[in-house]
């Protein structure tokens, strides 16, 4: 089944281009009309039509802008990756596994332009052979920068500036709320990701560092080592932090496995913490915070979780 993009996700790309034509690329133009745009990015210079027709997308987080934005477009998704509320793409064409593009399926769907992340790096080369390839770049250190400016690339891409604005400035009120309560309070936080029984600790400028970057949520512990996969945690570990607030994400429920970050965490010296005793052991929707990827509806969401636990 051919599955089309709603115009708003049209908006978002046409920012992310235009964005990048700003950093060093051209705009070739026509009686004052854009026909392509060019980006730069790490991986190289690439040059995409604008209002792409057929767009292959494994950025789960451009995925999400474009619905947002109600972009038209016939796309292909890895479609057994998706999160819930992206679900409405689960009968798009199938562009492979989410590390695991399906080059032959690509190859044949005909795309104006194609969207990778990291999870797909390996295969830039080989999927820009068949189609304009965007790498798509998220850097944990400068999160709020990334995502604006990928929304403002799909924005200008498929004309979508003006509802792209409007969304981003929701965003920025529930951060300037959030700011502002985690000024007022002494409360200090540790972020925790739990994996079938095992624990890792994020803190400032990790995955999950909005909470700490971006709203401004104290941090329990100032030494965490920032690692793609989190420094190791135990529970004397979270005992001797004593967090305040002990944000959780269950790994598990989205990649499977047999123990629930609930059962994992129901311990006596993580009970007796600050957290525990308070009630304060928020678990976040894990779906968002480690499959999602930044876009309109799951930073909105994020930021929403975080702000509700302050």
């Amino acid at each position: 089944m051919r599955k089309f993009l709603k115009p708003a996700m049209c908006v978002a790309l046409s920012t992310f281009i235009l964005a990048g034509c700003q950093q060093g690329g051209q705009t070739e133009t026509s009686e004052s009309e854009v026909k392509e745009v060019v980006i730069e990015h790490s991986k190289g210079t690439t040059t995409v039509p604008v209002n792409p027709q057929k767009v292959v997308v494994f950025d789960l987080g451009i995925l999400d802008i474009m619905d947002a934005l109600d972009v038209e477009a016939e796309v292909a998704v890895p479609t057994d990756n998706l999160t819930s509320y992206l679900d409405e793409y689960a009968d798009a064409v199938n562009a492979g596994g989410i590390k695991d593009p399906d080059i032959e399926t690509i190859y044949e769907f005909e795309p104006d332009v194609i969207f990778i992340s990291g999870r797909q790096a390996d295969y830039y080369e080989e999927l820009n052979d068949i189609a304009p390839t965007v790498y798509v770049e998220q850097d944990a250190s400068a999160y709020m920068e990334d995502f604006e400016k990928n929304v403002g690339y799909i924005a200008d891409l498929f004309g979508k500036q003006e509802e792209a604005n409007e969304q981003l400035a929701e965003i920025e009120e529930l951060i300037a709320e959030g700011k502002a309560k985690a000024e007022e309070s002494e409360e200090k936080a540790l972020i925790v990701l739990t994996n079938d029984g095992g624990m890792s600790a994020y803190g400032k400028g990790s995955r999950f560092g909005i909470i700490h970057d971006v709203l401004g949520v104290k941090t329990a512990d100032e030494t965490i080592e920032v690692s793609t996969h989190g420094q190791e945690a135990s529970y004397e570990y979270i005992s001797q932090v004593n967090p305040d607030i002990l944000f959780v994400i269950d790994r598990t429920a989205v990649v499977g496995g047999n123990t629930a970050s609930s059962d994992t965490l129901n311990n006596g010296l993580v009970n007796n913490t600050n957290a525990g005793q308070n009630g304060k052991i928020v678990y976040l929707d894990a779906e968002t915070w480690y499959l999602g990827g930044a876009g309109l509806t799951s930073v909105k969401n994020m930021v929403e979780e975080v702000v509700e636990a302050l």
